[in-house]
């Protein structure tokens, strides 16, 4: 996870090309509609909803794209209609790694992944191959130099987040993810700003790569299967040493 989490931001703080800023937008809208469909248009009653459009305004997604995407899952106007697919496989290194997609086209997109995983070193797996090596929880990101990290502990605990820790700049807090809108509730409260809260899957375990080589490849998979068009998030369980980061 550590080793996927910095090289996942390397790869960001590098900046985006008009191509992959466009990518980044559509995958966005793609998480709002879903929300939409699945919760209601209406962010107040709808959290998942509430954290996709602070996300893409986070990212720069024009408002007028938030509202579309949010009409196409309610069906105010027409447009695709996207499900969710997670697939599981193996990367080199023997290193587990799960992909969230938004697909019109299942069997397309379950072709397209497939060779992916085949064409750079990895095998796609059968639905429970690798997820058992993840647990589902919410993230929060608070940027360390807005805020205390004592407050941001103290109010984190009294609301029952699992871990706070200082990585890099910023300040993370996990917890369960039921409990996610009650802890941004209480951070909010305490004028605590977050940068962004998101359900994710963490790896229980990492697995060290000491290879630059088997690292180059893992990074190569990677970057392949974010660049895929139905690609919502890719999660791995691998860290590695602080140089192999500049492979990529």
């Amino acid at each position: 996870m550590a080793g996927h989490s910095h090289w996942a931001k390397v790869k960001h703080q590098k900046g985006l090309s008009d191509i992959r800023k466009g990518k980044l937008f559509s995958k966005l809208s793609r998480e709002i509609s879903i929300a939409a469909r699945i919760g209601g248009g209406d962010p107040a009653f709808n959290s998942r909803l509430r954290r996709a459009i602070a996300t893409a305004r986070d990212e720069g997604v024009p408002q007028e794209n938030i509202i579309r995407a949010i009409q196409k899952g309610t069906g105010e106007i027409s447009g695709s209609h996207y499900e969710e697919v997670l697939y599981e496989g193996y990367g080199p290194g023997g290193i587990a790694i799960l992909v969230e997609a938004a697909t019109d086209n299942r069997n397309r997109t379950t072709s397209e992944i497939r060779n992916l995983f085949s064409k750079y070193g990895g095998n796609l797996g059968a639905a429970g191959s690798v997820s058992w090596l993840f647990q589902r929880r919410g993230k929060i990101l608070i940027e360390k130099d807005k805020c205390d990290f004592d407050k941001v502990f103290e109010v984190a605990v009294e609301a029952e987040a699992e871990e706070v820790q200082q990585k890099e700049g910023e300040i993370e807090v996990i917890a369960f993810p039921e409990k996610l809108d009650e802890l941004l509730k209480c951070l909010e409260k305490a004028g605590i700003v977050v940068k962004s809260s998101q359900i994710v899957y963490l790896p229980k375990n990492s697995i060290l790569l000491s290879d630059k080589e088997t690292a180059k490849s893992l990074f190569r998979l990677l970057e392949v299967l974010e660049d895929q068009d139905d690609v919502q998030n890719v999660y791995a369980n691998f860290d590695v040493p602080q140089e192999f980061l500049e492979l990529n």
